[in-house]
């Protein structure tokens, strides 16, 4: 199974009911953090802030929507990595200082967090957080700029590695994305209101319509008097992180201006022509794995079943029963169709592979539910290195393609064959030229921003 989901931003300004519909788009946004939400509005010159542990649905309610007034308002959903799933790591942050009330929310993660935090608790800063959307913060408050706008860029002239923002404050909405756009940010619009999220599929709920992409380098300022836009930061070779359309981002969703659904599909079908195998059945693990699927059913003439079901309605924690019940984790959340895998032989197509452990408890769960032979096919390249760019990956030393072959991977999970993509199939599918325009640190340690300590957003 694959990493951890990240996080999600969302905002809108000059809309009547902007905390509802930020609401509303951090539903979309859910599978990208489960642990914290929040979201800040701006009624005149006031921001009010609500936040907390927990998914969307739990943290805000009619009464915590109605007390969330305005036009304009953004929000966060969380998944916690450095730092623990802790109520003070929530986003947005909100500080009140030289410009005011300001609030800002975050999906990244800045690789030189840990110097500029020391620089300042030297000087006299005070932290609250883990986060380094505080250590941003304070950057913006200390800052020698006379006006919001010109400290955003003093503050972000210092960041290194990936940062996808959103700042709200009393008379403006600012978005902003680090020179080389490691995470996706989209520009939306319904009538005169402007919307921001990290995928396009928020859009589709509030009714927007896509406009582009956000640019690596670029921030869009938008207040009373419009949009604007300026290149803040020195021009980088723009790298988005790949793993978006691998597996993080939703299908229905376009990053990068690329279809998600699309770009799956062009991966399975990679998939197919470089591990061929006699089979009668391609079944996805769900729900990333389904569209790899159908593009190797496809490329392939298997017939694609779906051989598993997921329950959609398990929680971030269950309790589990006093007597032990082997691999109950992955049975709580997956099921075989037992009259459909008997006697098949079964091409099991997945996104990844990284500790290998949930990979070999679905191939057992398959083999006992009567399959003939299980074919392991990874619709991405092994998973040999971490990513310091606002994904939680494991270390490397419990990334089990950078400790093992790939024919001793396949033994590991008890699979009758193994087959991974490789970074050329990877590259082929995205339609990147000789690896160009994606990032692909965590398949070939080739990191574009040097990964030094840092702390998730």
């Amino acid at each position: 199974m694959p990493f951890r989901d990240e996080c999600g931003v969302f905002g809108v300004f000059q809309q009547p009911e902007a905390s509802r519909q930020t609401y509303l788009g951090l539903y979309a946004l859910q599978h990208r953090g489960q642990e914290a939400a929040g979201i800040c509005s701006r009624e005149g010159r006031e921001l009010t802030l609500h936040k907390g542990q927990g998914y969307v649905a739990d943290v805000f309610s009619e009464a915590v929507l109605d007390r969330l007034k305005g036009d304009a308002a953004i929000g966060h959903t969380r998944y916690s990595t450095t730092g623990g799933n802790v109520a003070s790591a929530a986003h947005p942050f909100l500080v009140r200082g030289r410009f005011g009330q300001v609030a800002l929310c975050h999906n990244g993660n800045l690789t030189n967090t840990e110097a500029i935090r020391a620089r300042l608790i030297a000087e006299g800063q005070v932290f609250t957080s883990p986060s380094d959307s505080e250590v941003l913060l304070a950057l913006i408050n200390r800052a020698k700029a006379i006006t919001l706008e010109d400290a955003v860029v003093e503050a972000l002239q210092q960041a290194e590695g990936a940062f996808s923002l959103l700042i709200l404050a009393e008379d403006l909405l600012i978005a902003a994305r680090d020179p080389r756009g490691f995470r996706p940010l989209a520009l939306g619009r319904l009538d005169q209101s402007w919307f921001f999220a990290s995928e396009t599929t928020a859009f589709d709920l509030v009714n927007a319509e896509y406009q582009r992409e956000v640019l690596p380098g670029e921030m869009v300022v938008i207040d009373s008097q419009g949009l604007r836009s300026r290149f803040m930061l020195a021009k980088e070779d723009p790298r988005p992180c790949v793993f978006e359309h691998v597996y993080f981002a939703r299908p229905d969703s376009f990053v990068f201006s690329r279809s998600v659904m699309a770009t799956r599909r062009a991966m399975g079908r990679a998939l197919a022509r470089r591990h061929p195998v006699a089979a009668d059945l391609v079944v996805p693990v769900p729900d990333s794995g389904v569209h790899a699927a159908l593009g190797y059913a496809e490329e392939s003439g298997i017939p694609f079943d779906f051989g598993l079901v997921r329950n959609h309605y398990v929680g971030r924690t269950f309790i589990e029963p006093k007597q032990s019940i082997r691999s109950f984790g992955v049975k709580v959340k997956l099921n075989p169709c037992r009259e459909l895998l008997r006697g098949m032989r079964v091409v099991l197509v997945d996104d990844s592979i990284v500790r290998g452990t949930t990979s070999r408890k679905i191939v057992q769960m398959v083999r006992q539910a009567g399959a003939a032979e299980i074919h392991l096919r990874i619709s991405s390249p092994p998973t040999t290195h971490s990513c310091f760019y606002g994904i939680d990956t494991p270390n490397r030393d419990q990334l089990i393609a950078a400790q093992k072959s790939i024919q001793e991977i396949g033994e590991f999970v008890g699979a009758d064959s193994l087959g991974y993509l490789t970074v050329e199939d990877l590259e082929g599918a995205m339609q990147d030229a000789g690896g160009a325009g994606f990032c692909y640190a965590c398949f070939t340690g080739q990191y574009p921003v040097h990964p030094a300590a840092s702390t998730q957003g």
